[in-house]
């Protein structure tokens, strides 16, 4: 397991990974961009702050697959 980890960050730092490494990066900065807006909108209500992590985080990791699902690599 450590070793194909390793091959893909090799492959990655090299850029042989990434079929288009822009279209990447932009469904993932979009993914970012939506759980930080709703952290920091969630975080100004007076509630407990592991709720707005927990809501923030569940939702990033729900629309992330979504976004990547066109995603390919070399």
């Amino acid at each position: 397991m450590l070793e194909l980890g390793w091959l893909s960050a090799r492959l990655f730092l090299k850029g042989k990974l990434l079929r288009d490494p822009i279209y990447f990066m932009r469904q993932t900065l979009i993914g970012s961009t939506i759980g930080l807006l709703l952290l920091v909108l969630l975080a100004q209500a007076e509630i407990p702050f592991c709720l707005p992590v927990t809501i923030s985080s569940l939702t990033t990791g729900i629309i992330m697959p979504f976004l990547l699902k066109d995603f390919k690599m070399k």
